[in-house]
């Protein structure tokens, strides 16, 4: 019997791709419980049978034994010390009995999950179900192998099967590691919480009262910003502005002293300009100034400017990346990097760009000048940045978001490619009454970047003529009263900025803890996409910070994610990380259960008791339980 490959890749369609480009389209195709793609190759040099097929995402969701699936009869104290299992993800797609079964006969397994830790971990959970059933191979034999690929691209598939790695079982303990904890700490609280105050208040407007280890503290930056703003005192102000005699020219002075907040003193220096009734230029100063080019487009980048500028919310435009990276149109869009390593084939990304028919052109004069590679971002190692994998046009992708997404990453790869954007920038310096004003201008010397990111451009005007040592004649001093104002609330791009510099979540997860946030009921996405945080929101928030700030705060799950990271890494044990954080996690619970009365008192005044609403009090139970696990 002939050598028999099986290989698995993380969803159908990238599996059909995969198995396309090593057939060189010779496959055929066949329906089990998921596709299966089989075709005669070869493998390590030998003549192979290979079946190519799939799981749907991981194959097994972390949960507690159904003994302690009640809400009721558990003290939720009990889950930290709790065994748990691992339950088929999708119990009535088969996949288990599937891999089992496509497994049977075959002497090498290859993986072609997605290359991050979640993937690395599917990794493992496929080897569990396949190599029970395999053929032995012969002692010491490399039975699995890795493809370690950033993009559905030919060549990119056979560079991956030419150079097969093993699974990296740290980074899949430490994805076991942060399930353990999210379920237990996360599942702990939301059980008490949502029994204690559901059994009190009718009108939460929400089916359960969530923690989360990564959930809260987003919640927190968001309710944070709000008692800002409602803290906020505006004082007011005023500035000196003069008006210059100068028929059909405008120039705009700024104050150097920039405002006062007395009036007196305001109108102390206005009459002081008014008695010069002019202003002198005491110097002109002029410089290159420099735009500089933006580096790879990174997951958090990407995501920050689909809020901001595409009016998308993260979750939404995740989801429209991975779509066009399973179709081969983008690279792996889950990445921290924003450096191109140095085997990053630069030329021939740009090459596959220069017959687009709008920008074709600007990628075929780059490539003729020499690409050079960029300077500047970080290579973090994980995938290089994101960068179209091939052209496409509006049509093609259907048009819509997925249109947006694909064309503002193209612009970029290019834009990163260009040069910097290059400005002449003028400032005269105007005194007079002891007073001293500024005028500034500016020409774009080279456009740059700017010219296929012409939303990046510099509002650009030329300052009127000015000569050293004229004199203007002064037309009018204001004295223009203003109040300060408190800040907005946070945009989506702000917060998900934040979640990054205080390590909340990954470039993965984020987009999932903003839109849980929003499913809780916690916050309102409103227009501008500025997150408000709703009433239920906000008094969860400041009743963490009466009982237990820490609760709430970024730097737990900051330094939870760094041990997190040691696991992957293999510089920590995964057992002694987990026994230690729930050790920690369990304590504040205890506290916090000790000390619910101080919340109570914001919910009171804040919620209606269940006595005057007429609703009855109905637990979440298992099933909905299992809906709610992956937010935490």
């Amino acid at each position: 019997m002939g050598m028999g490959v099986l290989m698995v890749a993380e969803k159908p369609s990238l599996a059909q791709s995969i198995a396309a480009f090593l057939s060189h389209g010779q496959m055929h195709s066949r329906r089990a419980a998921l596709e299966v793609h089989e075709w005669q190759g070869s493998f390590q040099g030998s003549p192979a049978t290979v079946k190519m097929t799939s799981v749907i995402g991981h194959v097994y969701s972390l949960d507690f034994p159904a003994a302690y699936s009640s809400w009721d009869r558990v003290d939720p104290v009990e889950l930290f010390d709790a065994d748990t299992v691992k339950l088929e993800a999708n119990p009535k797609a088969h996949v288990c009995r599937h891999l089992q079964q496509e497994a049977k006969g075959c002497d090498f397994l290859v993986l072609w999950l997605d290359c991050d830790r979640e993937g690395e971990n599917i990794c493992f959970e496929v080897m569990d179900n396949a190599l029970p059933h395999m053929r032995r191979v012969a002692p010491g034999q490399q039975q699995v192998f890795r493809a370690r690929f950033s993009a559905i691209s030919a060549a990119e598939v056979h560079a991956a099967m030419a150079a097969l790695v093993l699974p990296n079982r740290a980074e899949a303990l430490s994805v076991d590691a942060r399930q353990e904890l999210d379920l237990k700490v996360g599942v702990a609280f939301t059980r008490f919480q949502t029994r204690f105050f559901q059994g009190r208040y009718g009108n939460l407007d929400a089916a359960v009262v969530s923690y989360g280890p990564c959930q809260t503290p987003t919640l927190g930056f968001c309710v944070e910003r709000h008692q800002t703003i409602v803290a906020f005192q505006p004082e007011p102000y005023w500035v000196v502005k003069p008006q210059l005699a100068r028929a059909g020219e405008q120039l705009t002075l700024e104050w150097e002293r920039g405002r006062v907040f007395d009036q007196d003193v305001g109108i102390m220096f206005s009459s002081a300009v008014k008695q010069a009734a002019a202003l002198k230029v005491t110097s002109i100063t002029v410089k290159e100034d420099r735009k500089h080019k933006p580096s790879g487009l990174n997951t958090v980048e990407l995501l920050k400017v689909a809020s901001s500028a595409l009016n998308m919310g993260p979750a939404h435009a995740m989801s429209i990346a991975e779509r066009l990276y399973s179709s081969g149109y983008l690279s792996y869009p889950r990445t921290e990097s924003s450096a191109y390593p140095p085997n990053f084939d630069i030329t021939g990304t740009l090459s596959s760009q220069t017959r687009h028919p709008i920008w074709g052109e600007y990628a075929a004069a780059l490539l003729s000048q020499g690409v050079s590679r960029p300077k500047g971002g970080t290579d973090v190692g994980d995938h290089p940045p994101i960068t179209p994998v091939r052209a496409a046009t509006e049509d093609e992708l259907g048009g819509g978001d997925a249109w947006l997404i694909y064309d503002y990453v193209a612009r970029h790869f290019l834009g990163s490619l260009s040069g910097d954007c290059v400005l002449k920038k003028t400032k005269a310096v105007l005194t007079g009454g002891g007073e001293v004003f500024t005028a500034s201008g500016s020409v774009v010397l080279k456009a740059g970047f700017t010219a296929i990111m012409p939303w990046r451009a510099s509002q650009a005007a030329p300052m009127p003529l000015l000569t050293d040592g004229q004199t203007l004649q002064l037309k009018d001093v204001e004295l223009v009263a203003g109040r300060t104002s408190p800040p907005d609330y946070l945009t989506e791009a702000e917060l998900i900025g934040l979640m990054e510099k205080h390590g909340i979540g990954t470039d993965a997860s984020i987009p999932t803890h903003i839109n849980n946030i929003g499913q809780r009921n916690y916050v309102q996405v409103q227009s501008g996409r500025r997150v408000v945080p709703t009433e239920l929101g906000i008094t969860i928030i400041k009743g963490y910070q009466l009982i237990d700030p820490e609760l709430c705060r970024p730097q737990v799950r900051a330094h939870v994610e760094a041990q997190i990271g040691l696991i992957a890494d293999g510089k920590a044990q995964k057992d002694a990380v987990v026994a230690h954080t729930l050790e920690q996690f369990k304590a504040k619970f205890m506290f916090f259960v000790a000390h619910i009365a101080r919340m109570d008192a914001l919910f009171e005044a804040s919620f209606s008791p269940l006595s005057s609403s007429g609703k009855l009090k109905l637990w979440p139970q298992h099933q909905q339980h299992l809906q709610l696990q992956q937010s935490w």
